[in-house]
Order: C-alpha cells, then sequence, then structure tokens
C-alpha cells in the first residue's frame, strides 16, 4: 500500500468503519420470509409448525416465528440477521428466504360514466350478487359510513369463514350483513417499526387514514342518495358492485405495509371466503417469487379467486408499473367526464382553467395583489411553499403562485394561510404537464397546468403591480374528451416479463367521490380539522377497486367463469377509441395513448357481461409460462406450492404460448417473424368469427397474418385455437409499435391489442 503523510492513517481509519459497518449490516435484523417445500418435511416431526420452529432454532437462537404460512405460501416469516438467513437458505427444505418487502399505498359519478346506472338490466343475476364478497387489503374501514348499511341484504353466505376482529374503538358489533368481516395484521410492521402509536391510529380495524373506506366502497359501496364533497359531486354515490358483500383486511399502518402481513392477511381471506381480492398498493418489481403480492396471488388464483390490483401512480415515464404478474389483473387511470373548474383571472386579461375543491368563503370579484412564491421567500426552494419558506410580510393579502412537487399540493396551502396568503395558484411543473387533480384547498386555491403554469409566473415576475382572482364554478359533467388516460397512472412495458403486455386495462382513477374515514379530514393531513363523510381523492388506487367491483359483477352473472375468463371479457370489450374513431388521449403527451399506457383499453362493462369469446388460463399454464421464463423448480415450487410442478426435457416452453388477451411482440433489431398461439373459448351463441389485425412502428407496418383466419362455433364451451405471425424488417432496438388483433361475429367483437418492441 503507497501512503503519504496521514494519508495512511486515514485510509485505515476509512477501511475500519466500512468493515464495521459491513459487520453491523450482516448483524442488523430484518424481517425475511421463508418459503418452505411442503413434501419435505422429515418424518420426525408431525406438524409443520414443529419443522419450521426447529429449522429456525438451527441457525438463531434469538428468532421467533412471527407467521405461519399454511396455504398461499408454505413456511413462515420472521426476523433475521443476513447471515442467519443466509445459513437458513442452505437447510433441507428450505425453498427460498426473502427480505420483506414495503409496499406503499397507490394513492360519485362512475356508475353512470361505465353504463351501470340500470345495473339490474345488464346484469341479470345480480340479484345473486349479494353472494359474492369483495376482499380489500387496505387500512381498514370506518364501518359507520351509510356506504356499508346491509338494509335488504339476506344472511351472510352460508360458507363465509370470516370474522370481525375487535380493537381499541373498534367493536365486532361494527360488522353487519353487508361488511361482513374486518380484521388487522400488524405482526410484521411492528416487528419492523414498534408498536403502533395508539394515539395516532387504532390497533383495530378501524381506518384512520381514508385510503381503505374509500377503495372498498368503490367497489362495493351501497347507494347513498346525495352524497356530496363539501357541496361538489353531489348525487347518489353507489360502488361498482352495490349488491356484493364487503370484507376488510387492515395491512396497512402510518409507516407502510409490510409483506409479511400482506401475505398473512391474502391467506386469511382466501381461508375466509372471499371470491375477489382488490389490493390498491405496490412496492416496486421484482421477480414473481420474490414479490409478496405475486406469490399470494397465485395460490388465490388456483382457488378460482380473481385478483385485482393497482399499476403504481409512477407515470408517465416508460416501465414504470408494478404487480406484474400475469394472474393479476394490472389496471391504470383514467378520467371521467366530470370536473371542478377554478377560473383565475390575471389583471393582464387573461383567463385560465385550473380545478379546486375549495368550498369557503370566495375571494372579493376585485383583483388582488398576486406574487410568485419563489419572489417572496429567501429559501432556494422558496417557489415550492415549503413550510416556513414564505416571508409574510410579502404575501400577507395576496394570492400566491406555488410551483407543484416536493410536498404535498394541500400541504403548500396550508403554508401559504399560515403566512397570511389570502389565496393560491397551484402550477403544474414538467413533471405533471397538463394533468389537473382537483384538491380541498384549506384556502381558495385552484391548480393549473404547466402552460398556464409558465403564463402566470411570467406575468407576475415582470409586472410591476400583477393581480389576480379565481372564480369556483362547481362541479360540471360531460366533460370532453373523456376518459383520458392520467399522467400518474404507471406505464409498461413489464420489466420482469416484458413479453406479458401491461397494463390489462384503465378505469376511472382522477376525481372519484367515495366514503371517508371520521379520523382525517379531506386532504388527509394533521392539520385539517374538516370531516367529511365522503372524499374525491385520486390514484390507480381508485381504478383498481372499479375493475374489483366489476369483477364480482361478473363473476354474479358468470359463477363458472375463472378469474383468466373474467379479465379477459373485461379486456376484449374495453374500448381503446372515442366514439368519433380517434384514439383515447393521453394527458401527458396530448396524443392518443399506446398499450403500454392502457392495455386493452378502457371497461366497458355492459359489453364485458356478454364478451363472445374469452382466453382462458390455467394454474397448469401458468406453471408452463414459468418455465418459459426460466424459473428453476425452486423458484416455481415456492410460487405454485406444488412439488410435482416442474419443467420437461422433452419440451418447449414459450411465453407466446401464454393464452392471454393481448399480445406483447418481442422482435430483435434485425427484425423476423414472432409467432404466438391463442385459444378462445365460446361463451356466447353459436357463431362464425372472422379476424382483422394490422400493427405498425410509426409509418412501417407490421405484417399481421392469423391462421385459421375464420372460426366457427356450434355451443358454448367450445374451443378454438388460431396462431398469430407477426413479421417486421430490423428496427432500432427500443423502437415500439402497435396494433389491434379483432375477431368479429354478426354479435361481438372480440378485440387484443398488439405492442411490438425492438429489443
Amino acid at each position: 500500500m503507497w501512503c503519504h503523510g496521514d494519508g495512511c492513517v486515514i485510509f485505515a481509519v476509512a477501511a475500519a468503519a466500512l468493515l464495521a459497518a459491513a459487520a453491523a449490516g450482516r448483524d442488523e435484523r430484518s424481517t425475511y420470509i421463508v418459503h418452505m417445500s411442503h413434501s419435505a418435511m422429515p418424518n420426525d416431526f408431525v406438524e409443520h409448525g414443529e419443522w419450521y420452529a426447529a429449522s429456525l432454532q438451527s441457525v438463531s437462537d434469538a428468532a421467533t416465528v412471527l407467521y405461519t404460512y399454511d396455504t398461499l405460501v408454505h413456511g413462515y416469516s420472521t426476523r433475521l440477521t443476513r447471515a442467519e438467513a443466509e445459513a437458513l437458505e442452505s437447510q433441507p427444505g428450505v425453498l427460498l428466504v426473502n427480505p420483506e418487502v414495503r409496499y406503499e399505498l397507490h394513492t360519485t359519478r362512475t356508475p353512470e360514466f361505465l353504463g351501470l346506472d340500470g345495473t339490474d338490466a345488464l346484469f341479470p343475476q345480480s340479484s345473486t350478487g349479494s353472494d359474492v364478497i369483495i376482499g380489500v387489503l387496505d387500512t381498514g374501514v370506518w364501518p359507520e359510513r351509510p356506504s356499508y348499511d346491509d338494509t335488504g341484504f339476506g344472511p351472510v353466505p352460508a360458507g363465509w369463514k370470516g370474522k370481525c376482529e375487535e380493537g381499541n374503538d373498534f367493536n365486532a358489533s361494527a360488522c353487519n350483513k353487508k361488511l361482513i368481516g374486518a380484521r388487522f395484521f400488524l405482526t410484521g410492521y411492528e416487528a419492523a417499526k414498534g408498536p403502533v402509536d395508539v394515539s395516532k391510529e387504532s390497533r383495530s380495524p378501524r381506518d384512520n387514514d381514508g385510503h381503505g373506506t374509500h377503495t372498498s366502497s368503490t367497489a362495493a359501496g351501497g347507494a347513498v342518495q346525495g352524497a356530496d364533497l363539501l357541496g361538489y359531486a353531489t348525487g347518489t354515490a353507489k360502488g361498482m358492485a352495490p349488491r356484493a358483500r364487503v370484507a376488510t383486511y387492515k395491512v396497512c399502518w402510518v409507516g407502510g405495509c409490510f409483506s409479511s402481513d400482506i401475505l398473512k392477511a391474502m391467506e386469511v381471506a382466501v381461508a375466509d371466503g372471499v371470491d375477489v381480492l382488490s389490493l390498491s398498493l405496490g412496492g416496486g418489481t421484482a421477480d414473481y417469487y420474490r414479490d409478496g403480492i405475486a406469490v399470494g396471488a397465485f395460490s388465490a388464483m388456483e382457488r378460482g379467486i380473481f385478483v385485482s390490483c393497482s399499476a403504481g401512480n409512477a407515470g408517465p415515464g416508460a416501465a414504470t408499473l408494478s404487480n406484474g404478474a400475469p394472474w393479476i389483473t394490472t389496471v391504470g387511470a383514467g378520467t371521467i367526464d366530470r370536473d371542478f373548474p377554478a377560473y383565475v383571472m390575471l389583471g393582464n386579461g387573461k383567463n385560465y382553467t385550473g380545478v379546486s375543491l375549495y368550498s369557503g368563503k370566495p375571494l372579493p370579484t376585485t383583483p388582488m395583489p398576486f406574487i410568485y412564491a419563489g419572489n417572496a421567500s429567501n429559501s432556494s426552494m422558496g417557489q415550492l411553499c415549503m413550510s416556513g419558506s414564505l416571508i409574510p410580510e410579502k404575501v400577507a393579502g395576496k394570492i400566491v403562485l406555488c410551483d407543484r412537487g416536493t410536498n404535498a399540493r394541500v400541504q403548500k396551502g396550508f403554508v401559504v394561510k399560515d403566512a397570511g396568503g389570502a389565496g393560491m395558484v397551484l402550477a403544474n411543473t414538467a413533471a405533471n404537464g397538463e394533468e389537473l387533480v382537483a384538491d380541498a384547498h384549506v384556502l381558495p386555491g385552484s391548480g393549473v397546468g404547466e402552460k398556464a403554469g409558465n403564463a402566470m409566473r411570467d406575468y407576475a415576475v415582470s409586472d410591476p403591480k400583477p393581480t389576480a382572482t379565481i372564480v369556483f364554478a362547481g362541479t360540471k359533467v360531460g366533460i370532453q374528451p373523456s376518459p383520458v388516460v392520467a399522467a400518474f397512472s404507471s406505464r409498461g412495458p413489464n420489466t420482469v416479463t416484458p413479453g406479458v403486455l401491461k397494463p390489462d386495462i384503465i378505469a376511472p382513477g382522477v376525481n372519484i367521490l367515495a366514503a371517508w374515514s371520521g379520523s382525517v379530514g379531506p386532504s388527509g393531513l394533521p392539520g385539517d380539522s374538516r370531516r367529511v363523510g365522503f372524499n374525491i381523492i385520486s390514484g390507480t388506487s381508485m381504478s383498481c377497486p372499479h375493475v374489483s367491483g366489476l369483477a364480482a359483477l361478473l363473476r354474479a352473472s358468470h359463477p363458472e367463469w375463472s378469474p383468466a375468463a373474467i379479465r379477459s371479457a373485461l379486456m376484449t370489450t374495453a374500448y381503446a377509441e372515442y366514439p368519433n374513431g380517434n384514439g383515447i388521449l393521453d394527458v401527458a403527451t396530448g396524443h392518443p395513448a399506446t398499450p403500454l399506457d392502457v392495455g386493452a383499453g378502457h371497461v366497458d362493462p355492459a359489453k364485458a357481461v356478454d364478451p363472445g369469446l374469452v382466453y382462458d388460463i390455467t394454474a397448469a399454464d401458468y406453471v408452463d409460462f414459468l418455465c418459459a421464463i426460466n424459473y428453476g423448480p425452486m423458484q416455481i415450487v415456492a410460487l405454485t406450492k406444488h412439488s410435482s410442478d416442474g419443467c420437461s426435457a422433452n419440451r418447449t416452453y414459450a411465453v407466446t404460448a401464454l393464452n392471454y388477451p393481448s399480445f406483447s411482440v418481442m422482435f430483435p433489431a434485425s427484425g423476423g417473424t414472432v409467432k404466438h398461439t391463442r385459444t378462445v373459448t365460446n361463451v356466447g351463441q353459436p357463431g362464425t368469427y372472422k379476424v382483422t389485425a394490422s400493427a405498425a412502428a410509426g409509418s412501417t407496418p407490421v405484417t399481421v397474418s392469423v391462421e385459421p383466419s375464420t372460426l366457427s362455433f356450434t355451443k358454448a364451451g367450445e374451443k378454438q385455437s388460431y396462431t398469430v405471425s407477426f413479421t417486421a424488417a430490423g428496427m432500432p432496438s427500443g423502437t415500439n409499435g402497435f396494433g389491434r388483433l379483432v375477431w368479429s361475429s354478426d354479435h361481438h367483437v372480440v378485440a387484443s391489442p398488439i405492442a411490438a418492441t425492438w429489443t
């Protein structure tokens, strides 16, 4: 080692510190989920729990079992050092030792917008919908809300095994014949974060956040007349499947949602007897055998349970979605035809349209002084209206223009108000573009798009005496075009398996009205003392329960359909164009969206109930898919729980053979021909279907040939297979092309999106 002067000492100290940190990292305990081979239990043990405890004791004297998993997963969760986890993974019968993942929440008029205002006519079997149970994994429930009124409901379904767990400020009597179950899971959370602070949140199924009440009532809330938020969106609020039962599983706490708790909740929900699982949360991407939600969802799917998950709110960038496993229905977000305009009028005569849910005392109609926050602060981040950043003498009595970003949107209003400001304009930056999300501001405030924000900023800093006022216009419906894709909605491609197109579909997720917690104001911020029965919020968290509720309606109408058949019906009947033939717009670009943004398109439940043909997928088909992506025996068994599942050396497996209702075509950069095979099942009347298909990358066509080009069905349940050959010239790596393949009969249109990528 060469050194000079004190360099040797400094280097030695730094090296020692690094070694100490590394050692501390190996000695620090964190939660792991241990996947065991169920059939490998030695004969010395009677119960699997005994074997699990013995395996744990072989590597750690201090560790204890947090949860035992018996159905969706075989194994247990525990707190280990990294060294102990590595030692455990080499033990006989141990398949995988996965670090716990922390998940985050992906945070009215929609029944009419979706054509569900006449549910009984569309879904003639919907009277049996009261036997369908939606399990919602989220922040709990506020059971007193009228969305959970059980008037008119018959007895709880006979096979239901769930319960209403008690805790502080939550009694078993909170459940009824509508809300038939409420549980909470925090062993993993408390192991990682310490005991729940009951002064801040209830150690019970009660929802102190609002998110869980909003999602569960969106999926299956009963009709509530006169619902509104502070006078906005007044009308009847109703969930997608108002006759379905609801069971809530609280897995999310102030510090997040932990995979050990989520897995246990999924396992309990399946054992309780849910028909649909709705999870509006996610945690990035990982191989499916390391993704707790994907692992739990596989076994749920195998038991006939439909699993719907939010795609995430990390858009509009590419490859930002989570929950991309093919046995999960992955949901993006779009707008509905309702808006809440708030007009910003500047002293130079220019007017701009923003959005707001502010309902307090309006501003004077006469113009008021207007100032850009960046010019009213000594902070380098003053333009963001961060806490304590504004100079009261400069903002008192003025409307303040704040840039969006970093801190919560409504929090900026608190900052302006505390500094003496009279109002706020919240301006999007390039990160959010022209997407407008309405907020229940605590002072007169309006959110505007990037272009309007730039113009207002220029005016505020260039005019010697800038003025402005804000006029609130209430609720407007019939907004066109709608839907448009929300900029925040996470996008494909699917980074784990690019050969499976995700998201699957989009559904309403912007400015959605649904029930809310009584513990927190509409902004969700600690300083918000307002209390409301309903709230309007946005996110793929809101679009996911729309699809969960629609799946419940389809399950009630077609109890024989598999989860894959239900998803197929939703996807192949979705629309990707407006009635005028133009493609659904992406608000992030102003251009038509692609299948990487919307999957098959926007849900159309009136058509989904009678799709004509479905693409069905069995658990065995998914195992073939796992073989195709080169998963090994232990990884496959960790997902499927069957030691017999494996890949045959005598078979050729291909992702292109997975019977998915969409096509993700992976070309080499040199181009060539790629073949996909599919099988459709007739679930309608007899008929003959003819195919049309086309795709292109810009002006460069992709040749799509289908063999056979005609399919004839004589009875329900009949299956027919076809092969699609995609041929294209060479293109630069990363190029994308898009198209659509459509089977049409006299009565049905069965459409599939095509996304082509040159790798």
